[in-house]
């Protein structure tokens, strides 16, 4: 049985969080858990850069979402990852600035240099991640101060036909163990150091 703290939990409902929790039973996570309904509170004081006819178009792609669900849950989800990005942002530039004097003569570390925000969708097969994917790019490149979003699928990495065969997993395609995981870190591991261009 987890043990809860008065305290804790009398700050949590004055400021409104009584629904949320720490994840248990780790009391050290960095994960908090909402409900819905106390999550949607969040989407009141952001608006929502999406229409219909938007929703429209990504429904045309087989995706079953409507205008609640992306206001919310989607919506500020989309605005926590842009405060995010804007957060790494501003820290990239502040430590660009302090390396300054070493850039002039060719020093400047590679951390310095921007490299993109990499966002990961994770779940078990058909559960929606391609929805979720397509619904956060939509939103996230309507955000003013949020750069390109690129949207890229695991289908990329999935064994070739014959390796599948081969390693008889081809009733476990899109599963975790139908992927080359090598692959797709070695692909993660070249977008994070500011490769130029990635295949």
């Amino acid at each position: 049985m987890s043990h809860v703290d008065p305290q804790l939990d009398r700050a949590r409902k004055l400021a409104g969080l009584n629904t949320a929790r720490r994840s248990e039973p780790d009391t050290t996570s960095p994960f908090w858990e909402f409900d819905r309904d106390v999550w949607g509170t969040l989407a009141q004081a952001t608006p929502l850069p999406l229409k219909q006819r938007d929703i429209e178009r990504l429904r045309g792609l087989g995706d079953r979402i409507n205008l609640d669900e992306v206001s919310q849950v989607y919506l500020p989800l989309s605005r926590l990852l842009n405060l995010y990005v804007a957060a790494r942002r501003e820290k990239h530039d502040l430590t660009r600035e302090f390396f300054s004097p070493l850039h002039d003569r060719g020093l400047e570390p590679q951390d310095a240099k921007r490299t993109p925000f990499v966002i990961g969708v994770a779940g078990s097969v058909a559960v929606g991640k391609s929805t979720t994917a397509r619904v956060l790019r939509e939103l996230l490149a309507r955000w003013p101060d949020t750069p390109r979003v690129e949207l890229i699928t695991t289908d990329g990495f999935l064994y070739p036909n014959a390796e599948l065969d081969r390693r008889r997993l081809n009733g476990r395609r899109g599963f975790p163990e139908s992927y080359d995981r090598r692959k797709l870190l070695k692909f993660i591991s070249a977008v994070k150091s500011g490769a130029p261009e990635v295949r």
